[in-house]
């Protein structure tokens, strides 16, 4: 909108002299050039952004407080307008204009129309203005000092009002079946030396119960992996050499040597870690203790092939290890020539594989972490 300056009309004067009368007229082309109107547009993309607190409305823009200062007589007026959007281009509504003075009193309020609009009107040429904007959820405008010349229409383009920076904390829950499955994923890459397995141990501060499908999956990995047939392999040759159990010698002994420790190995892991633990709602894993004094951490290993903990957390007498060492030295009785069989049979492999738990606990506890790469990036 522009503003017109008024012409300055000038009546012919009379005055009375000598008891005549003369009259004067001004011609209106002698008077001084009137100040001619000015348009001007400035972008404001580059005024620096200042959080401001917010305003709603839904009423037009042009609301002016009544404490504006009028100019000076024969000054030329100026106006200020504009169009507040978001960053995308949208328009605002109801955002809350400001514009201020150097006066103290010389400070107005507008806001916004639907359309985004704005106007401050009979602002005093050669003074420094600032517009101060906000809207509700939107980082807050200001602009820089504004000097506008006699009959000046300023239009401030690219008002943009950006969303606040903030952040958002995200907490993501899964199920303890979802844990569960990933501690077990994790068990089965941990390998000695990248070798050997060394599933049956989690390091793991927090682990979680195992479920009954999570507990075969474990038995079923631990007794099919080819290193475990390798070291059955192996020790069926010491086993031969030493001319025990009582089985043949030559390649058909040295078969059947095999083929019971594959039944020994199977049976052990399965009643052991898989069938009993799901029975009895236990954890057949080692839990790794890590800190402490030497001496808990060593309690702490040698009670592990006697004490477990439950399903339930809460530590217990360990039916399913020792339990699974029995079962299995019983059904060894099936297989076993028959000069080894008897209960001798039974309590000679528990007590074996019980000693061979408890030395393998503590050499878990002190030193295979340190030779498994899975487990030793986690430090």
């Amino acid at each position: 909108m522009l503003l017109i300056g008024t012409a300055l009309l000038l009546a012919p004067r009379v005055s009375a002299q000598g008891g005549g009368s003369i009259q004067s007229v001004v011609d209106p082309e002698e008077l001084p050039d009137k100040p001619q109107p000015q348009v001007e547009a400035i972008p404001t993309g580059h005024l620096d952004d200042q959080q401001l607190d917010g305003q709603s409305g839904g009423i037009a823009a042009g609301k002016q407080s009544e404490n504006i200062q009028q100019s000076a007589p024969g000054i030329s007026v100026a106006s200020i307008s504009g169009t507040v959007t978001d960053t995308n281009g949208g328009v605002i509504g109801g955002a809350t204009i400001e514009l201020e003075g150097l006066n103290p009193g010389d400070r107005r309020t507008a806001v916004s129309s639907a359309t985004g609009a704005f106007q401050f009107d009979n602002i005093n040429p050669g003074v420094p203005y600032q517009i101060a904007i906000a809207a509700q959820g939107l980082q807050g405008w200001k602009s820089p000092p504004l000097v506008l010349a006699p009959g000046q229409f300023l239009f401030l383009t690219d008002i943009k009002l950006k969303v606040p920076n903030s952040e958002v904390s995200v907490t993501v829950y899964a199920s303890q079946v979802q844990i569960a499955t990933e501690q077990v994923v994790v068990a089965e890459k941990q390998r000695v030396l990248g070798i050997f397995p060394n599933f049956y141990v989690t390091y793991d501060p927090h682990p979680v119960p195992l479920t009954t499908k999570l507990k075969y999956r474990l038995a079923f990995k631990a007794s099919t992996d080819p290193v475990t047939f390798v070291g059955i392999a192996f020790m069926a040759a010491v086993y031969q050499a030493g001319d025990v159990p009582d089985y043949q010698q030559g390649w058909d002994g040295y078969a059947q040597r095999v083929g019971a420790g594959i039944a020994d190995t199977a049976t052990d892991i399965f009643f052991g870690g898989a069938i009993l633990p799901s029975l009895l709602h236990q954890d057949p894993r080692y839990f790794y203790q890590g800190t402490g004094t030497t001496k808990s951490r060593m309690l702490h290993a040698i009670s592990y092939p006697y004490i477990c903990k439950g399903d339930n957390g809460k530590t217990q007498p360990n039916y399913s290890s020792l339990g699974g060492d029995l079962i299995s030295g019983a059904i060894s009785n099936i297989y076993y020539p028959e000069t080894n069989r008897g209960v001798g049979l039974v309590f000679e492999g528990f007590f074996v594989t019980t000693a061979v738990r408890t030395v393998n606990s503590i050499i878990q506890e002190f030193l295979l972490r340190k030779l498994t790469p899975s487990a030793r990036q986690k430090n």
